[in-house]
């Protein structure tokens, strides 16, 4: 087979270590006790499974999640030895089975950027000195010790030590990246030490050279030390991350200072530098969602590259193999990394290997199944791939019987249902009552931000096309249809909650589906009622078109979506800071007429005054309420749905399933998810 690819499929070399292609899976958290070993910090079976698919799948360079060696009495290497390194064999073994290498990340945590809950966490989680915390502003962790930064820097060497015992072909520093603790040491902005700690670059380096230095005496010079490096922090300010593009005045690491400190960690005998941009303070870059552009770290990165000779890797939204065969061959990166992409896909380098592009299941930078699940403490997985960190007893079998199985309605959760329906061997009708799959997730995957959406969409429509399933377009199903069925997926969808609000019934008043799908607005002045999720990003769409946006939400906040990231949280709310949207909450339209809408807004903070209390006592729970007229010349409307499931109480039964918006209307994880399991078990 001739490669297209051909840079992308050589070999590179991270010190003498030799990896069989340019692909690499970056670190990303797995902390939950089915995959994590908390007594060791060794992978378990399931967590090692995990990481083998992904080797299996074409991965040249696994890097695996963080792995702590601050003195606490769970998880970390140095305090079982024997168990970790006899635990970690399997791993091992298994990557290397597939000629793939595997780096272990090992950190020093979070630093002020850890919750910290109660005192223990305060005195096991400090920062370079005391500063705000990440989370909670009021609060700061302490500062650490030069006794425990010599004793963090110990557990280093032993664990690196543990890792090479075990078979690991590296070990990788986490780092100067992203807010963590050595990245605090890093920038002045967080360090005010007056020790040989902080005050100049190199003092404020000092940390992570000796780490450094302590891993190579221990494990020989040959043994490769890989660092996480962020080549630029987009801090604003405290919390504030900048945007793409946006002018702003850096407080952490600008460019000039990232290519000065690459250098440095060359010296210092990093042997490759893992790179992105960010910071806890803009979590955005090193979390980037679907907002963000693709490869949005590539031109900082290629600086860097310029500056060293060692290897680069590159990673944030970088999914697109021509990108990066064209970086590689140009020279501005030497690898390619990925992570939340290996979790939608643990195939993906042998797909680019085979230039079989179509059949990768894309990312489609959600964080609902990744990050949102590791801060909830569950295995980390993905949205569009329930197998993810399942790999064994997730993975798709031939049913025990055939079944003749109906599938009403082709949305992603009745595209998934008759997927694995059919892998499994069962005999799939799939009816759908447009001429259109997709559903509701048509109208999501619109807006030119969401592009991975539409991927996703054409990616179902083609495993649906492309297996043995009787497809049925624009017929819809009725009660005298479904007998000669074993086992029924009822996924209906949702309808658009209505409102009867006077004014509402004229053609300039859409809808959130027709909206996106079908509407181009006229005029200047839009106001979208509604704060949730849609109508947020509703209005980042229209306030880039340069509309004037006014966001009016009955409660008292916006984005009050379940599972929402807090990287897509606040990057959204950057944007709509940024093309400013006018966003009044407490609020209702109460009517719309001759191009204004009337705002009624409700103020619920009672002026402290002499009559204060017969205010409260007078108005009660509704609070002080004013009314205004803005200009509008086209009104939104996203106030949610409701599920379509009539069909379904006429039809419902043992082997009847509801599943998707026809049960509960959430979001592509649940529609996925709850089709995937139930077509599985029948």
């Amino acid at each position: 087979m001739s490669v297209k690819f051909t840079h992308l499929f050589s070999p590179v070399k991270i010190g003498k270590v030799e990896v069989r292609n340019r692909i690499a899976m970056m670190p990303m958290g797995v902390f939950s006790p089915r995959l994590m070993n908390p007594k060791t910090g060794a992978y378990t079976k399931e967590g090692a499974d995990y990481y083998i698919e992904r080797a299996k799948g074409g991965t040249g360079l696994i890097i695996t999640g963080l792995v702590p060696i601050i003195p606490m009495p769970y998880l970390n290497p140095v305090n079982n030895p024997e168990a970790y390194v006899s635990e970690m064999k399997y791993l091992m073994d298994g990557i290397h089975q597939h000629n793939s290498k595997i780096f272990i990340q090992l950190t020093a945590m979070n630093g002020r950027a850890a919750k910290l809950e109660d005192e223990a966490s305060w005195k096991l989680l400090p920062a370079p000195a005391p500063i705000q915390n990440v989370w909670d502003p009021e609060i700061k962790n302490r500062g650490i010790t030069v006794e425990e930064i010599q004793q963090y820097i110990k557990n280093f060497a032993e664990a690196a030590s543990l890792v090479k015992q075990a078979g690991g072909d590296g070990v990788e520093i986490h780092a100067v990246h992203e807010g963590y603790l050595l990245d605090q040491f890093a920038i002045a902005f967080f360090n005010n030490r007056t020790d040989e700690y902080g005050g100049s670059l190199d003092n404020r380096l000092r940390f992570a050279r000796e780490i450094v230095e302590a891993i190579k005496a221990k494990c020989g010079s040959d043994f490769p030390v890989s660092i996480r490096y962020s080549v630029r922090s987009y801090i604003k300010d405290f919390n504030r991350g900048a945007l793409p593009g946006e002018e702003f005045v850096e407080k952490g690491r600008d460019l000039e200072e990232g290519i000065l400190v690459a250098k440095k960690l060359e010296e210092y005998g990093y042997d490759m530098l893992n790179c992105d941009n960010g910071s806890y303070d803009s979590w955005f870059w090193p979390h980037p969602p679907m907002y963000m552009p693709k490869a949005c770290n590539l031109k900082d990165v290629a600086e860097v590259k310029k500056a060293v000779s060692i290897p680069v890797v590159c990673a944030g939204r970088f999914d697109e193999p021509d990108v990066a065969e064209n970086a590689i061959a140009e020279g501005m990166i030497d690898i390619m990394g990925m992570g939340r992409p290996l979790l939608a896909d643990a195939e993906l380098g042998n797909k680019f290997y085979a230039d079989q592009l179509e059949d990768v299941r894309p990312c489609i930078s959600c964080h609902q199944g990744c990050l949102g699940r590791i801060f909830q403490g569950k295995d980390i997985s993905c949205a569009v791939n329930p197998a993810c960190g399942r790999e064994k007893s997730y993975q798709i079998q031939p049913a025990e019987t055939q079944k003749k199985v109906l599938v009403i309605g082709g949305g992603l959760g009745g595209m998934e249902a008759a997927r694995v329906s059919a892998l499994r061997g069962h005999e799939v009708d799939l009816y759908e009552k447009t001429g259109e799959l997709g559903g509701v997730f048509v109208a999501a995957a619109a807006p030119d931000f969401k592009d991975d959406d539409k991927h996703l969409l054409a990616w179902y429509k083609r495993q649906v096309q492309s297996l043995p399933i009787h497809i049925h377009m624009n017929t819809e199903v009725t009660s005298d249809m479904i007998t000669g069925y074993d086992e029924i997926f009822v996924a209906t969808g949702a309808k658009e909650r209505k409102l009867n609000t006077p004014g509402f019934e004229k053609s300039n008043v859409t809808y959130a589906f027709d909206t996106l799908c079908n509407t181009k607005i006229k005029g200047d002045n839009v106001v979208i009622v509604g704060g949730g999720l849609t109508g947020c990003e509703i209005a980042y769409m229209l306030g880039r078109e340069g509309k004037k946006v006014t966001l009016v939400e009955m409660s008292e906040t916006i984005l009050n979506a379940f599972g929402l990231s807090a990287a897509n949280y606040n990057m959204l709310m950057e944007l709509l800071d940024y093309y400013k949207v006018n966003v009044i909450k407490n609020a209702v339209v109460e009517s719309y007429e001759d191009g204004k809408a009337v705002i009624v807004e409700t103020e619920k903070n009672y002026p402290n005054t002499a009559n204060r209390a017969r205010l409260m006592y007078a108005l009660g729970p509704k609070g002080m309420q004013k009314k205004h007229e803005i200009p509008a010349d086209h009104i939104v409307v996203s106030i949610g749905y409701i599920p379509n499931n009539s069909l379904y109480e006429e039809i419902k039964g043992d082997h009847v399933h509801l599943i998707g918006d026809a049960k509960q209307p959430t979001n592509v994880m649940d529609a996925i998810w709850a089709a995937y399991e139930t077509a599985m078990n029948i």
